[in-house]
């Protein structure tokens, strides 16, 4: 009979089998001397009859098809960000998934519907009704907008563009509310792990009576598993998640929500490099349902789509108030050139600043102060010979982590004990250089003697329920300054909150990347805005902002909290410069230990594309390193391709990337290449 086809790790692959499947259908075939998972793809073609084919091992019957538009996400997200239909699809299922024979999954199944089944039956006290907070006008105007979607038979995206504390996550309830009541699925997407628990106690206080799970990378395989089977049996009514729940096998999906659409954790940096805020849009496209995507700061991809004019794309909802009326915080530059240096450096805080701080701590209230870098201090250095604790394996400084007294590679992992003098020269005086995290909680409290003070940074978070305690301390009051990196400057309602401080920000305002200026933006603004959420309060919250360039655009914006005045000045830069959302990028990356190698395979690869049909309007620049160009004892290099339509540089990939699988065996040494669409930075 004709063989069904399966999305293996190779392609497609044929296989007999002794009746139909439909597509979507999980099985477990030979391959080699290994039996793997597959799936039943769709498009099978007629098997070819000069050779024997292998049966299919084990069909998990118990298991409903994945979805038909399931399918087609997995094959649109293959083909856009140019990986294997099969490597995408298997990477994408959970792990657990692939451990278990028919018979196992059928035990597994059975218990779970069972205990589902014993809790829906179980007598549960009835919740109290929770508190809905009234709407206010703009918010009533949003959900208007969503009522009128929901009758479209293909709704237009939807942009919720709120200011922080605008109440954003009360019209996605409202939304999710009237999903959930036409008996549909609602998927939520978070772009980190640590804003999960709070926005998931939002939503199973709304839904007492609803099921809601959770898919993030913090779960155990058990329960991601049971996660996925409970969203793939239509019995979880709320999936909420980080970017690989944009894969979560929905059956009656209603409604898509990208809170924060902006953050650049959508975007997968290894593997398949897909955007799960992307494929949230496509997904929606593909079902007909609608899409909302949140922000205070949205991308300018997102932005641009959204602006009036018959190129509009998105619908653009405003929430230009604070729930409440609260006002948003005063933002207060303060120039660093005018401050002496004691010993060559900068003193921690300006006088101003510090008193605003000491202010806060006199009346009970919580300040936040914000330094992007982590540990003590970025470099240790040796002021006799210049020695710096550079990276052996990588072109990057370890960091400084006084608690530990450890110097830690942050790209590598490399990690040795603080050497007690200079390994060059003997010198025992070698000192810290720059700040960071753990440094700056030491100052502040020599500052401010006998605060409160917390840290919350990657290396506070590290082990499990840190990030949840250190969370509960801040909210309950226990806490009277909170320093930390971005962890803290997104999503999080701080209702003590009304002041916060930004340190060093100015890095990103000369950087190469034409992306650093938007993302540092986000980064104030998201910052700014966990100040004043309480609207008693909100009158004398404020920001200050430390910098060397006071006068600089992103600052005026900032002042004024005017998101739409900087977007349009960075897409009028973009639109002279050709850069995105006018034109679209790929970048090809190639790694070995031998840097020559990776060179020499770029630009025969580069050749190579320069002879097809589609680089008519391409251009490929010459291979570069990238900011840091040597991890692990790897080097990398990387190479940009700019069309000016997307189809044009989706062409290009599809005839150029089996041309590339082709060239890696004439280039001995090569370890690694990639490619990746539509890259954050370059």
């Amino acid at each position: 009979m004709e063989a069904p086809q399966y999305s293996g790790l190779t392609g497609a692959l044929d296989y007999l089998s002794d009746r139909v499947l439909a597509p979507g259908t999980l099985v477990r075939v030979p391959l080699g001397k290994r039996e793997l998972l597959g799936i039943v793809w769709h498009g099978a073609a007629a098997a070819p009859t000069d050779y024997t084919l292998r049966p299919v091992a084990e069909v998990f019957d118990a298991l409903p098809p994945l979805a038909p538009d399931w399918l087609a996400l997995v094959d649109f997200a293959a083909g856009y960000y140019q990986r294997g239909v099969g490597e995408l699809a298997l990477s994408v299922l959970p792990p657990e998934l692939r451990k278990l024979d028919a018979a196992g999954l059928s035990q597994r199944l059975a218990r779970l519907v069972k205990q589902l089944d014993k809790l829906a039956a179980a007598p549960a006290p009835v919740p109290d009704a929770p508190v809905r907070p009234a709407l206010g006008a703009e918010q009533q105007a949003a959900l208007l907008a969503f009522e009128a979607a929901l009758t479209q038979p293909r709704p237009m995206p939807m942009l919720l563009h709120g200011v922080t504390g605008s109440g954003k996550t009360e019209v996605y309830l409202r939304a999710t509310e009237q999903v959930l009541a036409a008996g549909r699925q609602v998927l939520v997407l978070v772009p980190e792990i640590n804003l999960t628990p709070q926005l998931e106690a939002r939503f199973a206080e709304r839904f007492p009576k609803h099921r809601l799970v959770a898919m993030h990378s913090g779960l155990t395989p058990v329960q991601r598993l049971q996660h996925w089977l409970m969203a793939h049996l239509g019995r979880a009514d709320i999936v909420l998640g980080t970017r690989l729940s944009v894969f979560a096998p929905l059956p009656n999906l209603g409604l898509i929500v990208v809170d924060e659409e902006h953050d650049p954790s959508y975007k997968q940096q290894e593997g398949a490099r897909y955007s799960a805020r992307d494929l949230a849009i496509y997904r929606a496209h593909l079902e007909r349902v609608p899409v909302i995507l949140g922000s205070a700061t949205p991308s300018l991809e997102t932005w641009q789509r959204s602006e009036p004019g018959p190129q509009q794309r998105y619908q653009r909802l405003t929430l230009a108030e604070r729930v409440g009326g609260g006002a948003l915080p005063r933002v207060r530059l303060f120039d660093m050139g005018v401050l002496p240096k004691v010993a060559g450096q900068s003193p921690v805080l300006a006088p101003m600043v510090l008193a605003s701080l000491q202010d806060r701590l006199a009346r009970g209230e919580q300040s936040l102060v914000f330094l992007n870098r982590r540990g003590y201090a970025p470099v240790l250095f040796c002021a006799d010979c210049g020695w710096k604790s550079g990276c052996p394996h990588c072109s990057a400084w370890r960091v400084f982590h006084k608690g530990e007294r450890t110097l830690r590679c942050h790209h590598c992992g490399f990690t040795e004990r603080v050497p007690r003098a200079c390994p060059d020269c003997g010198n025992l005086d070698i000192a810290p250089m720059g700040r960071g995290t753990e440094k700056l909680e030491e100052q502040l409290a020599e500052l401010l003697p006998g605060a409160r003070i917390a840290r919350l940074d990657a290396d506070t978070a590290r082990g499990k329920g840190q990030l949840e305690s250190r969370l509960a301390a801040v909210h309950a009051g226990d806490v009277d300054v909170l320093v930390g990196t971005q962890m803290v400057t997104k999503g999080h309602d701080f209702r003590r909150i009304t002041l916060v401080v930004a340190l060093n920000p100015d890095s990103a305002l000369f950087a190469s990347d034409f992306r650093a200026p938007e993302r540092l933006f986000a980064l104030l603004m998201q910052a700014g805005g966990r100040a004043g959420r309480d609207a008693e309060a909100s009158a004398r919250s404020e920001m200050w902002v430390q910098t060397w360039h006071p006068r600089h655009a992103l600052y005026t914006a900032l002042k004024t909290h005017d998101f739409g005045a900087f977007a349009l000045s960075q897409l009028e830069e973009r639109r002279a410069a050709g850069l995105p959302p006018y034109s679209h990028l790929a970048l090809l990356r190639a790694e070995s230990r031998d840097p020559a190698v990776a060179l020499a395979w770029l630009r025969e690869a580069s050749e190579l594309a320069a002879a097809l049909p589609g680089a008519a309007g391409v251009t490929l620049y010459p291979p570069v390193p990238p900011s840091v160009s040597k991890v692990a004892g790897i080097e990398r290099l990387q190479m940009l391709v700019e069309a000016g339509s997307r189809l044009q540089l989706q062409r290009l990939l599809a005839d150029w990337m089996p041309a590339l699988h082709g060239l890696r065996g004439r280039h001995k040494g090569l370890a690694r290449w990639a490619i990746d669409v539509d890259p954050l930075a370059i």
